[in-house]
C-alpha cells in the first residue's frame, strides 16, 4: 500500500471532547470521525484495524465449528414480544416504525431472531448441536454515550448462538467457546482475564466475562492471589467474617450535629470506620404484586461504613427485583428522620431490615438514631434489635478472603470485550421452539450465547498499548506490520527505487507493508508512523544506501539501528 494513494489524515491537537486515551488517539490518528452522539464513521485506517480483529475472530469461530450467517439488524416487535423483552429490555432498545406503522427495533442482540430461524430450519435432535454466528452492527441507545467507540450507540459485535439436545452438550459447547475466546484474545496480543459474571438482561444459568486489563476499565474485577478464582465485583461473594463477639457497651445517643456520613461520625468518635453502619433506604414490592411506585415495602439495607451496597446482589433477594431508592418523603414517613441520620432503631412504621453478613457479625456498632443530629452507639443484635435478615449485599474489597478459600482478593480494572452465557431454555421455551428427541417427543433445546465486542476490542487494545507518541499496536491488530519510509524520494531516484523494491519484497513474503512515499519531512513522517502504531519502521535514505544498510526501529524501542538487508528481514520476520 502506497500512503500517497491512501487516505491518512492525522491531527496534531488532542480533541477537546475526548476523555480517555483510546478516544483521543483514535481521533488524532484519524481512525474514526464523529457523525453524531455515539455514532462514528470508521476511516480507511480504522477499518483496516477493525478487519484485522474480525479476521482473527472469524478464523477461531470457524475453527471451533461455528457456522457464519447474517440476520437483519431491524427486527419486528412481534418476535421481541414473544420473549417479553420488548418491554423488559428498557430504553436502550431503539424502537422504530415503518410507513405502515408496523413497529420494529434496531437490534442490540439477536436471541429472538436466531431462535426464530432455528425453529423454522431444525426439526430433530439429530441435527444438533449447532452454533450460528454473525459479525454485524448492533445498536443500544445509551443514555450517555461516551469514550468514543468504547461506549458508542452503534457498534460491531460478533454474536453466536448454540442449540443443544441436552444440558451436557450445552456445557461442552460453553467450554469450547470459553477456550475459543481465550485463543482469540491471546492471538490479538491482549492482556486479559476471564471472570465469573452476572447474567444480567440476557439471562441464563452461567456466564463469564472476558476483560482486557486497563486502569481506565469501567468494571471492577476481583481475583485471588493464589488460585484461579476471578469474578466481576457485581458477582464476587463477600464471605462471612466469622462469629459475632459479645456485647460490651451500653446503648447511648451521640450528638452528631453536622456529621451525616459514616466517615465523619467515625472521625468525631475516634473509632474505626468498620464499627459504623450505613443505612440505605429503598422501596421494594410488597409481595402482593404492588411495585415500589405504587406503595410497596420499605426496606433498610445495612452495610458497614467502610463497605458499599452491591445493587446487583440486592436485586436478587426475594421481593427486591424492582426496588428503587426511597424518597425523602418516604424516609420521613417510615423512619421519622432525614437522610444522614438513618438507622434500624425507632422506626415510625414497620420496615424490613436486611443486614450484610459483615454487619450481622458486628457488636457495639454505631448507626443513625432516626433523629436529626444524633447517632446511636453500642448497638447490638439480639439485645437492642431483633436478629436480622442476613445476606451478602456488599461489594468485595481488596484483602477480603477469596470465596474459594484460597488466599485473599486483589482488585483490578477491566474493559469487557467478550461474554459467554449458558442460556438454558429461556428463549426456546418462550418462543415455543422445539425439536424431536430420540423418542419422538417434542422438547425445547438448550441454548448458549457468546458475544465479542469487535469494535470495542480496538479501543481496549489502545488503552493497554500506548505511549506519549501514540498507539503501540500488538502485531495482529496493526494496520500494517511495516512502514517503509522514504527520505527525499523525488530528488533521489535510487532511494525511491530501493524503497519500492523493499516494499514489494516484504509484501511478497506475506508481511503487510505500507510505503510512505508522501514526501513529508522526516520528523512529520516519523510522528505519523508512531502515532498510528505501526510495529516496524524502516527508513530508506541515500546515506543508508551508500553504507548498504537500512535504519530500523521497532515501535517498542527507543533507539534505531542500522541493519543490512538480511539482518533487517530476519528482525522483521521474528517480530
Amino acid at each position: 500500500m502506497r500512503l500517497s494513494q491512501f487516505h491518512l489524515r492525522t491531527e496534531k491537537e488532542t480533541p477537546a471532547d475526548a476523555e480517555i486515551v483510546s478516544h483521543k488517539l483514535m481521533l488524532k490518528a484519524g481512525m474514526i470521525r464523529k457523525l453524531a452522539a455515539g455514532l462514528y464513521t470508521w476511516s480507511p485506517l480504522g477499518l483496516r484495524v477493525l478487519r484485522k480483529v474480525e479476521a482473527v475472530v472469524r478464523e477461531e469461530m470457524n475453527r471451533a465449528g461455528a457456522i457464519e450467517m447474517a440476520m437483519p439488524s431491524v427486527q419486528p416487535r412481534e418476535l421481541w414480544e414473544e420473549t417479553g423483552r420488548w418491554a423488559k429490555f428498557g430504553p436502550q432498545l431503539l424502537k422504530i416504525r415503518d410507513r405502515k406503522e408496523q413497529e420494529y427495533c434496531f437490534t442490540p442482540t439477536a436471541e429472538e431472531a436466531v431462535t426464530d430461524f432455528f425453529r423454522q430450519e431444525v426439526a430433530s435432535y439429530k441435527q444438533l448441536p449447532v452454533n450460528f454466528y454473525q459479525i454485524t452492527s448492533k445498536f443500544r441507545d445509551e443514555i450517555r454515550p461516551r469514550f468514543g467507540v468504547m461506549r458508542a450507540r452503534e457498534f460491531i459485535m460478533k454474536d453466536a448462538y448454540s442449540f443443544h439436545a441436552d444440558d451436557e452438550s450445552l456445557h461442552a459447547q460453553y467450554r469450547t467457546m470459553y477456550d475459543t475466546y481465550t485463543r482469540i484474545f491471546t492471538r490479538l496480543g491482549l492482556k486479559f482475564r476471564a471472570v465469573a459474571a452476572d447474567t444480567g438482561a440476557i439471562g441464563g444459568s452461567a456466564s463469564h466475562e472476558f476483560h482486557v486489563l486497563a486502569d481506565s476499565g469501567e468494571d471492577a474485577l476481583a481475583f485471588s492471589e493464589t488460585s484461579d478464582y476471578a469474578a466481576n465485583v457485581e458477582l464476587a461473594e463477600a464471605v462471612s467474617p466469622g462469629a459475632r463477639p459479645a456485647a460490651s457497651e451500653a446503648l447511648r445517643d451521640i450528638e452528631t450535629p453536622a456529621q451525616k456520613t459514616c466517615e465523619d461520625v467515625a472521625a468525631l468518635m475516634g473509632i474505626s470506620l468498620a464499627r459504623t453502619v450505613k443505612s440505605v433506604a429503598i422501596m421494594a414490592g410488597d409481595g402482593d404484586g404492588n411495585l415500589p411506585e405504587k406503595g410497596g415495602q420499605f426496606v433498610l439495607a445495612l452495610v458497614r461504613g467502610d463497605h458499599s451496597v452491591n445493587e446487583i446482589k440486592l436485586a436478587k433477594l426475594p421481593g427486591l427485583a424492582d426496588y428503587r431508592l426511597a424518597t425523602e418523603a418516604e424516609i420521613l414517613e417510615y423512619l421519622g428522620s432525614e437522610p444522614g441520620f438513618l438507622g434500624p432503631l425507632h422506626a415510625q412504621k414497620p420496615i424490613r431490615v436486611i443486614a450484610d453478613r459483615s454487619v450481622a457479625a458486628l457488636a457495639d456498632f454505631v448507626v443513625g438514631a432516626n433523629k436529626p443530629g444524633f447517632h446511636i452507639a453500642g448497638v447490638n443484635w439480639g439485645r437492642d434489635l431483633p436478629e436480622p435478615e442476613t445476606a451478602d449485599i456488599r461489594n468485595v474489597v481488596e484483602g477480603d478472603p477469596s470465596p474459594d478459600g484460597n488466599g485473599s482478593l486483589r482488585m483490578a480494572r477491566g474493559i469487557e470485550v467478550g461474554h459467554v452465557f449458558a442460556l438454558g431454555r429461556k428463549y426456546s421455551e418462550a418462543m415455543k421452539c422445539t425439536v424431536l428427541d430420540g423418542n419422538g417427543k417434542a422438547v425445547h433445546p438448550a441454548m448458549g450465547c457468546y458475544g465479542i465486542g469487535v469494535s470495542r476490542i480496538v479501543a481496549a487494545a489502545i488503552e493497554q498499548n500506548h505511549d506519549d507518541a501514540g498507539i503501540r499496536w500488538p502485531q495482529a491488530m496493526a494496520p500494517w506490520q511495516v512502514a517503509v519510509c522514504v527520505i527525499n524520494p523525488k530528488s533521489d531516484p535510487a532511494v525511491a527505487e530501493a524503497a519500492e523494491t523493499l516494499h514489494a519484497e516484504l509484501n511478497a513474503a506475506g508481511i503487510d507493508t505500507a510505503l510512505d512515499d508522501r514526501g513529508l519531512r522526516p520528523g512529520a513522517m516519523f510522528a505519523d508512523i508512531e502515532l498510528i502504531g505501526i510495529p516496524h519502521r524502516v527508513v530508506v535514505s541515500g546515506r543508508g544506501l551508500e553504507a548498504g544498510t537500512f535504519e530500523y526501529r521497532a515501535r517498542s524501542s527507543a533507539e534505531a539501528e542500522n541493519l543490512d538487508r538480511a539482518a533487517l528481514l530476519a528482525r522483521i520476520a521474528n517480530g
